[in-house]
Protein backbone atom coordinates (compact mmCIF):
# COMPACT_ATOMS: atom_id res chain seq x y z
CA UNK A 1 0.00 0.00 0.00
CA UNK A 2 1.05 3.34 -1.06
CA UNK A 3 1.85 5.74 2.09
CA UNK A 4 2.72 9.19 3.04
CA UNK A 5 6.27 9.05 1.43
CA UNK A 6 5.49 7.06 -1.92
CA UNK A 7 2.24 9.42 -2.49
CA UNK A 8 4.48 12.48 -1.22
CA UNK A 9 6.66 11.17 -4.58
CA UNK A 10 3.96 10.61 -6.43
CA UNK A 11 2.38 14.21 -6.33
CA UNK A 12 5.68 15.75 -6.84
CA UNK A 13 6.00 13.88 -9.98
CA UNK A 14 2.65 15.08 -11.15
CA UNK A 15 3.09 18.70 -9.80
CA UNK A 16 6.21 18.71 -11.64
CA UNK A 17 4.60 16.85 -15.04
CA UNK A 18 0.96 17.67 -15.49
CA UNK A 19 0.62 21.31 -14.28
CA UNK A 20 -0.26 23.21 -16.96
CA UNK A 21 -1.68 20.30 -19.24
CA UNK A 22 -5.24 20.32 -20.17
CA UNK A 23 -7.24 17.43 -19.71
CA UNK A 24 -8.91 15.20 -23.11
CA UNK A 25 -11.03 13.02 -21.30
CA UNK A 26 -11.09 11.11 -18.78
CA UNK A 27 -12.02 6.86 -19.16
CA UNK A 28 -13.30 4.91 -16.43
CA UNK A 29 -12.90 1.10 -16.85
CA UNK A 30 -13.77 0.09 -13.52
CA UNK A 31 -17.15 1.71 -12.34
CA UNK A 32 -17.03 0.83 -9.00
CA UNK A 33 -13.68 2.93 -8.02
CA UNK A 34 -16.03 6.25 -9.27
CA UNK A 35 -17.53 7.65 -5.65
CA UNK A 36 -18.96 10.75 -6.13
CA UNK A 37 -21.63 11.48 -9.34
CA UNK A 38 -22.58 15.15 -8.63
CA UNK A 39 -19.82 16.66 -10.73
CA UNK A 40 -19.09 13.84 -14.02
CA UNK A 41 -15.93 13.05 -14.92
CA UNK A 42 -16.55 15.10 -17.90
CA UNK A 43 -16.82 17.98 -16.53
CA UNK A 44 -12.86 17.88 -15.96
CA UNK A 45 -12.77 17.59 -19.87
CA UNK A 46 -10.60 20.62 -21.78
CA UNK A 47 -9.87 22.05 -18.28
CA UNK A 48 -6.22 23.04 -17.08
CA UNK A 49 -4.31 21.04 -14.47
CA UNK A 50 -3.54 24.11 -12.22
CA UNK A 51 -2.03 22.18 -8.85
CA UNK A 52 -1.37 18.98 -7.21
CA UNK A 53 -1.38 18.62 -3.30
CA UNK A 54 -2.25 15.68 -0.87
CA UNK A 55 -4.09 14.97 2.14
CA UNK A 56 -2.83 11.85 4.14
CA UNK A 57 -2.75 9.17 1.11
CA UNK A 58 -5.06 10.91 -1.36
CA UNK A 59 -3.70 12.84 -3.86
CA UNK A 60 -5.86 15.66 -5.02
CA UNK A 61 -5.06 17.58 -8.72
CA UNK A 62 -6.72 21.10 -9.10
CA UNK A 63 -8.46 21.27 -12.34
CA UNK A 64 -10.20 24.33 -13.39
CA UNK A 65 -12.04 25.07 -10.32
CA UNK A 66 -12.39 21.04 -9.69
CA UNK A 67 -10.68 18.68 -7.61
CA UNK A 68 -9.83 15.42 -9.47
CA UNK A 69 -9.23 13.25 -6.36
CA UNK A 70 -8.03 9.67 -6.05
CA UNK A 71 -6.78 7.00 -3.04
CA UNK A 72 -4.92 4.14 -4.20
CA UNK A 73 -6.01 1.95 -1.66
CA UNK A 74 -3.79 -1.20 -0.86
CA UNK A 75 -3.10 -2.82 -4.74
CA UNK A 76 -3.52 0.93 -6.53
CA UNK A 77 -0.74 2.52 -8.22
CA UNK A 78 0.27 4.95 -10.92
CA UNK A 79 1.77 4.70 -14.16
CA UNK A 80 2.32 7.64 -16.19
CA UNK A 81 2.61 6.98 -20.25
CA UNK A 82 4.39 9.39 -22.63
CA UNK A 83 2.02 7.89 -25.34
CA UNK A 84 -1.26 6.59 -24.14
CA UNK A 85 -2.93 4.10 -25.94
CA UNK A 86 -5.10 3.98 -29.19
CA UNK A 87 -7.94 2.13 -27.90
CA UNK A 88 -9.96 3.59 -25.15
CA UNK A 89 -10.23 2.19 -21.68
CA UNK A 90 -12.84 -0.83 -21.60
CA UNK A 91 -14.84 -2.12 -18.21
CA UNK A 92 -13.47 -5.22 -17.64
CA UNK A 93 -12.06 -7.81 -15.48
CA UNK A 94 -8.53 -6.75 -15.83
CA UNK A 95 -6.66 -4.10 -13.22
CA UNK A 96 -7.08 -0.70 -15.53
CA UNK A 97 -9.80 1.45 -13.25
CA UNK A 98 -9.04 4.99 -15.19
CA UNK A 99 -7.08 7.00 -17.55
CA UNK A 100 -6.29 10.13 -17.65
CA UNK A 101 -5.31 11.52 -21.57
CA UNK A 102 -4.16 14.84 -21.83
CA UNK A 103 -4.55 16.60 -25.21
CA UNK A 104 -0.86 15.76 -26.18
CA UNK A 105 -1.62 12.34 -25.51
CA UNK A 106 -0.01 11.94 -22.50
CA UNK A 107 -0.96 10.73 -19.65
CA UNK A 108 -1.60 8.57 -16.36
CA UNK A 109 -3.31 4.77 -15.65
CA UNK A 110 -4.63 3.74 -12.32
CA UNK A 111 -4.43 0.11 -11.57
CA UNK A 112 -5.93 -2.06 -9.05
CA UNK A 113 -4.53 -5.62 -8.46
CA UNK A 114 -5.77 -7.80 -6.20
CA UNK A 115 -9.22 -9.62 -5.09
CA UNK A 116 -10.13 -6.57 -3.01
CA UNK A 117 -10.94 -3.19 -5.12
CA UNK A 118 -10.74 -0.22 -3.05
CA UNK A 119 -9.08 1.86 -4.90
CA UNK A 120 -11.25 5.47 -5.08
CA UNK A 121 -11.80 8.49 -7.35
CA UNK A 122 -13.73 11.04 -7.13
CA UNK A 123 -14.76 14.74 -8.81
CA UNK A 124 -15.15 17.27 -5.91
CA UNK A 125 -15.74 21.17 -5.94
CA UNK A 126 -14.27 21.51 -2.33
CA UNK A 127 -12.05 18.58 -0.97
CA UNK A 128 -14.17 18.72 2.21
CA UNK A 129 -16.85 16.76 0.42
CA UNK A 130 -14.65 13.70 -0.05
CA UNK A 131 -15.33 11.65 3.54
CA UNK A 132 -11.80 10.32 4.19
CA UNK A 133 -10.89 13.55 3.70
CA UNK A 134 -12.81 15.49 6.20
CA UNK A 135 -11.67 12.87 8.82
CA UNK A 136 -8.05 12.75 8.70
CA UNK A 137 -5.89 13.72 11.76
CA UNK A 138 -3.04 16.29 11.37
CA UNK A 139 -0.19 15.20 9.03
CA UNK A 140 2.91 14.16 10.75
CA UNK A 141 4.96 15.90 8.10
CA UNK A 142 3.44 19.03 8.66
CA UNK A 143 4.78 22.27 11.23
CA UNK A 144 2.22 21.92 13.35
CA UNK A 145 2.52 18.54 14.21
CA UNK A 146 4.78 19.48 17.47
CA UNK A 147 5.24 16.89 20.56
CA UNK A 148 2.13 18.25 21.96
CA UNK A 149 0.37 17.14 19.53
CA UNK A 150 1.92 13.72 19.29
CA UNK A 151 1.18 14.22 23.14
CA UNK A 152 -2.80 14.77 23.03
CA UNK A 153 -3.16 12.10 20.97
CA UNK A 154 -1.63 9.31 22.79
CA UNK A 155 -3.31 10.33 25.55
CA UNK A 156 -6.80 10.77 23.93
CA UNK A 157 -5.96 7.05 22.67
CA UNK A 158 -5.99 5.74 26.39
CA UNK A 159 -5.24 1.54 26.22
CA UNK A 160 -5.01 1.62 22.32
CA UNK A 161 -1.81 -0.32 20.99
CA UNK A 162 0.61 1.54 19.67
CA UNK A 163 0.92 0.33 16.14
CA UNK A 164 -3.03 0.57 15.68
CA UNK A 165 -2.92 4.52 16.93
CA UNK A 166 -0.26 5.01 13.95
CA UNK A 167 -2.24 3.87 11.34
CA UNK A 168 -5.63 5.64 12.12
CA UNK A 169 -5.96 7.59 8.86
CA UNK A 170 -8.46 9.63 11.61
CA UNK A 171 -5.44 10.06 14.25
CA UNK A 172 -2.97 10.27 12.21
CA UNK A 173 -2.64 11.21 8.20
CA UNK A 174 -0.40 9.24 6.38
CA UNK A 175 0.99 6.52 8.22
CA UNK A 176 -0.13 3.05 6.76
CA UNK A 177 1.54 -0.85 8.03
CA UNK A 178 4.98 -0.51 6.99
CA UNK A 179 5.72 3.07 8.51
CA UNK A 180 4.51 2.49 11.39
CA UNK A 181 6.29 -0.94 11.91
CA UNK A 182 9.37 1.15 10.94
CA UNK A 183 8.84 4.01 13.29
CA UNK A 184 8.34 1.71 16.20
CA UNK A 185 11.32 0.04 15.39
CA UNK A 186 13.60 2.67 15.65
CA UNK A 187 11.73 4.70 18.52
CA UNK A 188 12.55 0.58 20.33
CA UNK A 189 9.03 0.37 21.57
CA UNK A 190 6.51 -2.54 20.84
CA UNK A 191 3.54 -2.60 18.64
CA UNK A 192 1.12 -3.64 21.68
CA UNK A 193 2.37 -0.95 23.87
CA UNK A 194 -0.53 0.52 24.98
CA UNK A 195 -0.42 4.48 23.79
CA UNK A 196 -1.15 6.21 27.09
CA UNK A 197 1.43 4.16 29.05
CA UNK A 198 4.82 5.79 27.46
CA UNK A 199 6.90 8.09 29.92
CA UNK A 200 8.16 11.69 28.45
CA UNK A 201 11.25 9.83 26.90
CA UNK A 202 9.72 7.49 25.04
CA UNK A 203 7.22 10.37 23.85
CA UNK A 204 9.96 11.88 22.63
CA UNK A 205 11.38 9.17 21.20
CA UNK A 206 8.49 8.02 19.05
CA UNK A 207 7.97 11.90 17.90
CA UNK A 208 11.40 11.87 16.79
CA UNK A 209 11.20 8.59 15.00
CA UNK A 210 7.70 9.53 13.06
CA UNK A 211 9.44 12.46 11.75
CA UNK A 212 13.06 11.26 10.88
CA UNK A 213 11.82 8.37 9.26
CA UNK A 214 9.17 9.58 7.38
CA UNK A 215 11.54 12.55 6.47
CA UNK A 216 14.05 10.31 5.30
CA UNK A 217 11.63 7.80 3.28
CA UNK A 218 10.29 10.99 1.31
CA UNK A 219 14.01 12.60 0.77
CA UNK A 220 14.68 9.04 -0.85
CA UNK A 221 11.57 9.00 -2.84
CA UNK A 222 12.46 12.64 -4.12
CA UNK A 223 13.18 12.77 -8.24
CA UNK A 224 12.28 8.83 -8.62
CA UNK A 225 9.72 7.96 -11.69
CA UNK A 226 6.50 6.84 -10.44
CA UNK A 227 7.90 3.19 -11.56
CA UNK A 228 11.05 3.11 -9.19
CA UNK A 229 9.03 4.09 -5.89
CA UNK A 230 7.78 0.39 -4.96
CA UNK A 231 11.54 -0.64 -5.16
CA UNK A 232 13.24 1.47 -3.33
CA UNK A 233 10.25 1.43 -0.43
CA UNK A 234 10.96 -2.61 -0.10
CA UNK A 235 14.67 -1.86 -0.22
CA UNK A 236 14.86 0.32 2.60
CA UNK A 237 12.94 -1.55 5.20
CA UNK A 238 14.32 -2.48 7.91
CA UNK A 239 11.65 -4.56 9.38
CA UNK A 240 8.44 -4.91 7.43
CA UNK A 241 8.19 -7.31 5.49
CA UNK A 242 11.23 -8.92 6.88
CA UNK A 243 10.48 -12.00 8.77
CA UNK A 244 12.80 -14.20 9.47
CA UNK A 245 15.75 -12.31 8.55
CA UNK A 246 18.48 -10.40 11.30
CA UNK A 247 17.48 -7.27 12.24
CA UNK A 248 19.89 -4.92 11.27
CA UNK A 249 20.50 -2.73 14.37
CA UNK A 250 21.14 -5.99 16.87
CA UNK A 251 21.03 -9.23 14.76
CA UNK A 252 17.62 -10.94 16.78
CA UNK A 253 15.34 -12.57 14.09
CA UNK A 254 12.64 -10.56 12.84
CA UNK A 255 8.86 -11.74 13.93
CA UNK A 256 5.63 -11.35 12.68
CA UNK A 257 2.43 -11.21 14.30
CA UNK A 258 0.03 -12.10 11.26
CA UNK A 259 -3.63 -10.69 11.46
CA UNK A 260 -7.22 -11.39 9.31
CA UNK A 261 -6.05 -9.37 6.27
CA UNK A 262 -2.73 -8.15 7.09
CA UNK A 263 0.44 -8.83 9.20
CA UNK A 264 3.51 -6.47 11.53
CA UNK A 265 7.07 -7.25 11.85
CA UNK A 266 9.08 -5.90 14.75
CA UNK A 267 12.37 -7.03 16.65
CA UNK A 268 12.21 -8.66 19.93
CA UNK A 269 15.60 -7.52 20.59
CA UNK A 270 15.19 -4.29 19.86
CA UNK A 271 11.16 -3.90 20.60
CA UNK A 272 9.97 -6.09 23.51
CA UNK A 273 12.84 -7.15 25.35
CA UNK A 274 13.76 -9.93 23.32
CA UNK A 275 10.26 -11.76 24.09
CA UNK A 276 7.85 -13.32 21.12
CA UNK A 277 4.65 -11.29 20.80
CA UNK A 278 1.29 -13.46 20.99
CA UNK A 279 0.02 -14.16 17.11
CA UNK A 280 -3.27 -13.73 16.80
CA UNK A 281 -4.49 -15.81 13.99
CA UNK A 282 -2.56 -18.70 15.74
CA UNK A 283 -3.90 -18.06 18.75
CA UNK A 284 -7.80 -18.35 17.69
CA UNK A 285 -6.86 -21.26 15.64
CA UNK A 286 -5.95 -22.85 19.20
CA UNK A 287 -8.92 -22.35 20.91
Amino acid sequence: MPELPEVEALRTFLANTCVGRTIARIELAAFASLKTFEVPLSALHGLEVDGVERRGKFICISVGGLWLVFHLARGGWLTWKDAMPLRPARPGRGPLAARVVFDDDTGFELTEYGTQKRLALYVVTDLDKVPGIVTLGPDPMADAFTPDVLAGILDAAGRSQLKGVLRDQRTIAGIGNAYSDEILHAARLSPFKPASGLDAAERATLYEAIRTELAEAVGRSAGLAAKELKGDKKLNLRVHGKTGQPCPICGTTIAEVSFADSSLQYCPGCQTGGKLLADRRLSRLLK
